[in-house]
């Protein structure tokens, strides 16, 4: 029988394990360590909660917590599941959605799953849990009920996704953010180098998430591309060549994509 996950252990400090722990505690759920490599950072986070205490090893073999949570890097999982030393009848997760359920499969018990908050993490902006996806999957039945009730105080979107579907929701959630924002930063560039506001971008930003949420991306997509306007984007790719050859072949590389499927 999996005890409950009243008391939880966090071992990482990064922006998962930064708006989690608050969120886990203000849901009544008593975040009672916190594990981190650099010891300031871990005191920082437990600054921000009651009961937290920072824990300077992976020794949790006399912790009161149950479940344990490895918000660490995709890198650092593997590792950390070789080293953390646990209680009996505890429980282990990491929130990543980039790697299976079995990269635990290091760690002293049979309790494993995940805990994954579809959400982009920066320290300096608050956010609420409540419309967070958070994607769970467990090693047997009674643990993943636990995660169901434990996720559902914090979020109101909570899936049971396995690791092949979590793959592939990690890859889509990298085109939607990842890339997006560094298309953004790509146009910022373009207008901070010849001395114009880049908030006059704004509002064709809000608009086009606005309508591609709304009404599908396929349906509100529009631009050069999709015209087959080639004297237009001749024109674009011939200054961007000589801006910066990398803008031109990304600018080439989805023109051709966008072409290619408006034309099936």
């Amino acid at each position: 029988m999996i005890n409950s996950y009243q008391k939880i252990a966090i071992v990482g400090t990064g922006n998962v394990a930064w708006h989690l722990a608050p969120a886990l505690e203000a849901a009544g759920y008593s975040v009672v360590q916190i594990y981190g490599r650099q010891p300031e950072k871990a005191r920082a986070l437990a600054n921000q909660l009651k009961q937290g205490r920072i824990k300077t090893d992976l020794d949790f073999t006399n912790s009161s917590a149950r479940l344990f949570i490895l918000a660490v890097s995709d890198d650092a999982i593997k590792e950390v599941a070789r080293q953390i030393r646990l209680p009996k009848e505890s429980a282990v997760v990491h929130t990543s959605g980039g790697q299976p359920m079995d990269t635990l499969t290091d760690v002293p018990t049979q309790q494993i799953g995940v805990f994954y908050p579809l959400q982009t993490f920066s320290k300096q902006r608050a956010i609420s849990f409540e419309n967070i996806p958070i994607c769970l999957e467990a090693s047997n039945k009674e643990m993943l009920d636990e995660l169901t009730k434990l996720a559902e105080k914090i979020s109101n979107h909570v899936q049971i996704i396995d690791s092949q579907q979590r793959a592939v929701l990690h890859v889509a959630a990298v085109f939607a953010n990842n890339f997006t924002n560094h298309l953004l930063r790509m146009s910022e560039q373009l207008l901070h180098d010849r001395q114009l506001n880049t908030t006059l971008l704004h509002p064709l930003v809000h608009e086009t998430v606005t309508k591609a949420l709304e009404i599908s991306p396929a349906q509100s997509q529009t631009g050069p591309a999709r015209r087959n306007d080639q004297k237009t984007i001749d024109h674009h790719i011939d200054y961007l060549k000589a801006y910066d050859p990398a803008y031109a072949k990304v600018y080439q590389t989805l023109t051709e994509h966008i072409q290619s499927i408006s034309q099936e």
